[in-house]
This record gives C-alpha cells, structure tokens and sequence, in this order.
C-alpha cells in the first residue's frame, strides 16, 4: 500500500525565530497590526510504501528523527492517509 505523510517541522517555542521575528516586523508594516508572534517552519510531503498504517507511520517518525527535523531545536508532528 501507498500512504502519503503531511509532516510539519517548527522551531521550538524556547528557540528563537528571526524569520519569523522579521515576517512579524513586515506585518506591522504592511499596516496588519493584528498579525504576531509568527512562527516559521517546513512542511514536507512524501510517500511511503508500507503493508499498513502503523508501518507507514513508524518509517516516517525514523525519517523526522533521523534526518527531517533537528530534534535539538525543532519539533514535529505528521498526519498519514492512504493513498488510492
């Protein structure tokens, strides 16, 4: 089976952001006063081929920890849905 994993990394909260500290700059002054506290990330898709979901799953979280995300100063979270 074929499953597509949607993965998002971000900075950790306790880990400074100047992309998004500049973005959040921009905001204010573009005049979007209500925009702040922009975080900036990665959002990664790729495919897995795996007998089942918890396979699939399993490949991906070695994926993030291994090689997609720095553990030390990000953080992440995935979805997977199987593809038809």
């Amino acid at each position: 089976m074929n499953f597509l994993a949607e993965i998002n990394v971000m900075p950790l909260k306790e880990i400074l952001d100047p992309q998004g500290k500049a973005v959040t700059g921009s905001m204010k002054n573009l005049g979007l006063t209500e925009i702040s506290n922009v975080r900036i990330g990665k959002h990664i898709t790729l495919e897995v081929d795996a007998p089942n979901e918890e396979v699939a799953r399993q490949k991906v979280e070695e994926a993030c920890k291994k090689l997609l995300a720095n553990l030390i100063m990000e953080s992440y979270d995935f979805e997977i849905k199987a593809l038809v």
